[in-house]
């Protein structure tokens, strides 16, 4: 088996598999080869991603909206249709369908936009120093350098809040968004589950039932992940049954490069 990361670019290496002069494509790309039999939501993120900049190459992507319909398998390679809805000379919109044999699985729509200047400002609290290595924490899944302050994995209460830098290997900046986003899929229920007593991320399946239902990334300047990015989240609510969260991700500098929400089921076992 290779290792995470190796595994992971390849899963970003996207095949297109046929194209028609009416804006649709067909794509097909692999999956991550985990010890887990259903398909990592960031996986699908990062995929839509790749295959939004292959459909509009001189556009760069500001918004992904994504829906995931049911649970994909890791046994089944997963097969993309995207259609190009709009493109003018600012503003492209993409619609993407992942299926695989059982149906559709999930499906984004994604907003793209040609570069432009202008001024810039942003109001957000700095990021403060990067984490020394005595807090270096590795979250499942993430084959990178990972450094928080909080462990997810620990059953103990605090408030609905979560932070943890991060910064991959030497990488090509045209996978940033999709890399970005994968890592924004994982840590948002969790985030959630730490006001409440006896319960953490590791509990799904005995303790509660989750999975993502929806999740939605904004991309607001040029990035690198090789960089030190810090990812900041809160979960402001949990009721009937689902969680929300949202975060935003700044660079080392302090600059806000994306913000992100997502939706999830979180259904707990004792609850009547």
């Amino acid at each position: 088996m290779p290792d995470l990361w190796t595994d992971l670019l390849g899963c970003l290496d996207i095949v297109e598999t046929s194209t028609d002069n009416g804006g649709t494509a067909e794509f097909e790309g692999r999956n991550q080869q985990l010890d887990y039999h259903r398909v990592f939501g960031g996986q699908l993120l990062g995929q839509f991603l790749r295959i939004a900049s292959l459909t509009c190459p001189d556009k760069v992507v500001k918004s992904q909206h994504a829906v995931f319909t049911r649970e994909g398998r890791a046994d089944e390679p997963v097969r993309y249709q995207a259609l190009r809805a709009h493109e003018g000379r600012s503003f492209a919109a993409v619609t993407i369908t992942a299926t695989q044999s059982r149906g559709v699985i999930a499906t984004a729509t994604i907003s793209m936009h040609a570069v432009e200047g202008g001024p810039e400002r942003q109001d957000i609290e700095d990021a403060g120093p990067v984490l020394g290595p005595e807090y270096e924490i590795p979250l499942d899944l993430i084959p990178w350098e990972t450094r928080a302050a909080v462990d997810l994995n620990v059953a103990t209460t605090g408030p609905p809040q979560f932070e943890f830098w991060m910064r991959t290997p030497a990488v090509d900046p045209e996978l940033a968004q999709a890399l970005a986003a994968y890592a924004t899929d994982l840590t948002l229920i969790g985030t959630a589950l730490r006001p409440i007593d006896g319960a953490d991320q590791r509990g799904n399946g005995t303790t509660f039932t989750s999975a993502v239902t929806s999740h939605t990334v904004w991309f607001h300047r040029p990035f690198r992940t090789d960089g030190w990015l810090l990812l900041r989240q809160h979960s402001p609510a949990l009721a009937h049954g689902r969680s929300f969260g949202r975060g935003d991700v700044l660079t080392e500098d302090g600059v806000l490069v994306a913000s992100y929400g997502q939706e999830a089921l979180l259904r707990f076992a004792d609850a009547q």
